[in-house]
């Protein structure tokens, strides 16, 4: 089966992995939320889950989704045609996501974190800037439009494609479950308030 999903190659060391994390957490059943919440032992996965998940609603990816529409009409795209605009944002996320899959392994989950969250941070503060000064000059929304696209690659390349994997990687099999309900419950929650907190900061 691991030859089927990765190909020909000497896998033994991630069978080893696989069997001895089957062995350590044999006849244990799936832990409960609460549990995972108790347990001093995954106490710094728990810290590592909810401090990536914070960043990821706190870079502002919401209101780049938000606001990337108007950016787009002051760009002097029409209206009419800002939706094959927005379908050239969707694909840019998924083209972003797969190149993660391929990066991931070769770059490092914390080097694909750090470098994306910075070229992220990068482009909201030239974004920030070229929203200023959208009618000093006529090429300034292109550059609005150019740094949304940039925004949305980095968050595909960094933090959307790094979560993913990172509940599987840092948890045994029978947190697991309680960790994916732990980041579900939290990032809906963190985006409930943020949500809620937006209109009064704007």
């Amino acid at each position: 089966a691991v030859k089927q999903l990765w190909g020909d190659g000497d896998h033994m060391a991630e069978i080893e992995d696989m069997m001895s994390e089957q062995k350590a957490i044999r006849g244990e059943r799936a832990k409960s939320v609460w549990d995972l919440l108790r347990d001093r032992a995954v106490r710094w996965q728990l810290i590592t889950l909810f401090l990536v998940v914070s960043c990821m609603q706190l870079i502002g990816a919401n209101v780049v989704y938000s606001y990337a529409y108007s950016v787009f009409t002051k760009a002097g795209i029409p209206p009419a045609q800002t939706h094959y605009v927005s379908l050239g944002v969707g694909t840019t996320e998924i083209l972003s996501t797969v190149l993660c899959g391929f990066l991931i392994e070769r770059a490092g989950r914390k080097t694909l974190l750090w470098k994306n969250y910075t070229v992220m941070a990068l482009a909201l503060g030239l974004l920030t800037v070229t929203l200023s000064l959208q009618d000093s000059f006529f090429w300034v929304p292109y550059c609005s439009v150019a740094l949304v696209f940039i925004f949305i690659m980095s968050f595909g390349i960094g933090p959307a494609g790094v979560l993913c994997p990172l509940l599987t990687e840092i948890f045994i099999q029978s947190y697991r479950p309680a960790a994916y309900v732990f980041n579900g419950v939290t990032n809906w929650i963190q985006l409930f308030i943020l949500g809620l907190l937006f209109p009064f900061i704007v």
